[in-house]
């Protein structure tokens, strides 16, 4: 039984993604935001119980990919879509908060076969992306001029290319729990949490830049100390 534990958790990413999409469509952000949440953390113990009881499959990366695909892909699309609509009476301009949806697909295909992406990403993972899109309805009640055509399409655009870039980051999931070993990591945990805090949803985005910042400074000090010991 214990091999089809993996894949139950995965499914229940989907179900919660496809739940979250229906809300967005409703304009309940608010669920929406906590089916995200749910998806996110069943992500992230699908592939840690994989691990733990030793059932790793094809069939459960593949089907990962697909539940990530709805889940942070047609989702933060969907985000989009909506709020476009506020902005624009054109019939046709908000389909294209979906080119989201595209390319995280086109991240989530690259990760599958990008053989440098095993400890590490290369490109914002879609999780990522879609808590910084959720949080702009919630950061517009207090901002309202986000709710502008021209700025939605803007951050589409660089949410995709951030999807597909060739930027390095550093994965949290930890090989060994030293301090010398992880401590941007640790930094940056220990940042965001605080900003969350005090921020709240206007957090997110500032997570975002932070966690680049913190890769780049992690990934130049891994390199400074393969020097020193060479």
């Amino acid at each position: 039984m214990k091999k089809y534990i993996p894949n139950t958790i995965t499914s229940l990413n989907l179900f919660s993604g496809c739940i979250g999409t229906v809300m967005v469509l409703n304009q309940e952000f608010t669920m929406a935001f906590y089916c995200v949440l749910a998806s996110g953390i069943f992500d992230f113990f699908d592939g840690m119980s994989a691990r733990a009881l030793h059932v790793k499959s094809l069939i459960g990366k593949e089907l990962d990919s697909l539940a990530d695909v709805v889940s942070f892909g047609f989702l933060p699309g969907a985000i989009l879509f909506m709020m476009l609509k506020e902005t624009t009476a054109h019939p046709y301009l908000p389909y294209l908060g979906f080119i989201i949806t595209v390319f995280s697909a086109l991240r989530l295909a690259k990760f599958n076969i990008d053989t440098r992406q095993t400890t590490d990403f290369i490109g914002v993972n879609t999780p990522m992306n879609t808590f910084v899109i959720i949080s702009l309805p919630f950061i517009a009640q207090d901002y309202p001029a986000i709710y502008s055509t021209w700025l939605l399409l803007a951050i589409a655009l660089v949410s995709s290319l951030l999807l597909v870039s060739e930027i390095k980051l550093f994965s949290m999931k930890l090989s060994s729990l030293s301090w010398q070993v992880n401590k941007f990591k640790y930094l940056f945990l220990i940042v965001s949490v605080v900003l969350l805090f005090l921020l709240k949803f206007m957090a997110l985005p500032i997570i975002l830049i932070l966690y680049i910042v913190f890769s780049k400074i992690h990934f130049a000090n891994e390199v400074t100390d393969q020097t020193k010991v060479a």
